[in-house]
């Protein structure tokens, strides 16, 4: 059994290791990936994976169409982050940052494989332990995540028909 001493070291050096690997991470830069005008490819495929976690039951059950759909929700996600203040999306890319570490992952995420390989019980619990942290920036992290995947969703025209929206009103101005 490690003593105290022992476990406030380890703890101390993790944290310094994550600090120092989350400093490189954002020293870096992002560079957008292909398609997106925000998200960088790291970034994309956390989305990807934790859309379907969020959006449990809306997205499509046929597999050619719940993919579309996740591309288009991740898409949209993108584009609802380009028109945030650039200190949200700062704050945003940090969250990314961390979760795109492997240590971070696990540590803070209690995500133990690639996002991509991620099991939807993997992702629940993940979410469902941000969700009720007793750590405010846990639950800002979990807040800024869902609620923009599902005002994503939800504002896609590909997500109306599954909810019985008819869209929004025609605008065209009528003859007086």
């Amino acid at each position: 059994m490690p003593t105290r001493r022992q476990f406030l070291k380890v703890g101390l050096a993790s944290g310094a290791v994550l600090a120092g690997a989350g400093w490189l991470a954002l020293r870096g830069g992002r560079v957008p990936a292909a398609g997106y005008g925000w998200l960088d490819a790291r970034a994309a495929r956390i989305v990807t994976a934790i859309v379907p976690a969020v959006l449990a039951g809306a997205l499509p059950e046929a597999p050619v169409a719940r993919k579309q759909a996740i591309g288009e929700a991740t898409a949209a996600f993108d584009r609802a982050i380009s028109g945030l203040s650039p200190a949200v999306q700062e704050e945003i890319a940090q969250l990314f940052s961390l979760l795109g570490l492997a240590a971070g992952r696990f540590i803070v995420a209690g995500v133990r494989s690639e996002w991509h390989e991620a099991t939807p019980e993997e992702l629940h619990a993940f979410l469902r332990r941000w969700r009720e942290s007793r750590f405010g920036l846990l639950r800002a992290g979990y807040q800024a995540l869902t609620q923009l995947i599902q005002a994503a969703w939800y504002g896609s025209p590909a997500s109306w028909e599954r909810i019985g929206y008819p869209g929004p009103p025609s605008l065209e101005s009528r003859p007086a």
